[in-house]
């Protein structure tokens, strides 16, 4: 798991709509790369929701949200429609970003273990630092919460 004042890992990864997002092409801005486990499911529904609805604070703070999840870009395109989501959904199938940033991990529901994406939210400063981690995220007061740090 990344700390606060680590180099945030670069990647590169397919978006909604088409086309790639490089995180090394997002220096000079902040970053919120947040992690969720699958699109239209309730917790995800509620969290992007929320990113949607401070979108226009966040923007103003300078900061751009990305959303990843192991979701397919036709999955991501669906999902960002349903929900007008103003930002952009990168799809990492073969949990490469997860895994750098250390949020794949072993997971249990009824006494089950399977890995599975663990939602988790990283700032990312102007330098490409890690400025903030939030791990095993709580959807309800989540967003405001970073609206409040940035």
């Amino acid at each position: 798991m990344l700390e606060v004042g680590d180099t945030a890992p670069d990647f590169t990864a397919a978006a909604d709509g088409g086309g790639t997002v490089a995180l090394k092409d997002l220096r000079g801005k902040k970053v919120v790369l947040y992690f969720y486990p699958k699109d239209n499911t309730p917790g995800c529904t509620i969290e992007a929701c929320g990113f949607r609805d401070a979108a226009p604070e966040f923007s103003a703070k300078g900061a751009v949200v990305l959303g990843v999840s192991p979701d397919s870009v036709k999955s991501h395109d669906r999902f960002k429609a349903r929900f007008r989501l103003p930002f952009r959904l990168l799809s990492d199938p073969d949990h490469a970003i997860a895994e750098a940033y250390g949020v794949w991990r072993e997971k249990s529901l009824f006494g089950r273990k399977y890995m599975g994406m663990v939602r988790s939210t990283f700032v990312i400063d102007a330098e490409g630092k890690v400025a903030e981690v939030h791990d095993k995220v709580k959807v309800k007061g989540h967003v405001a919460a970073l609206q409040a740090n940035l």
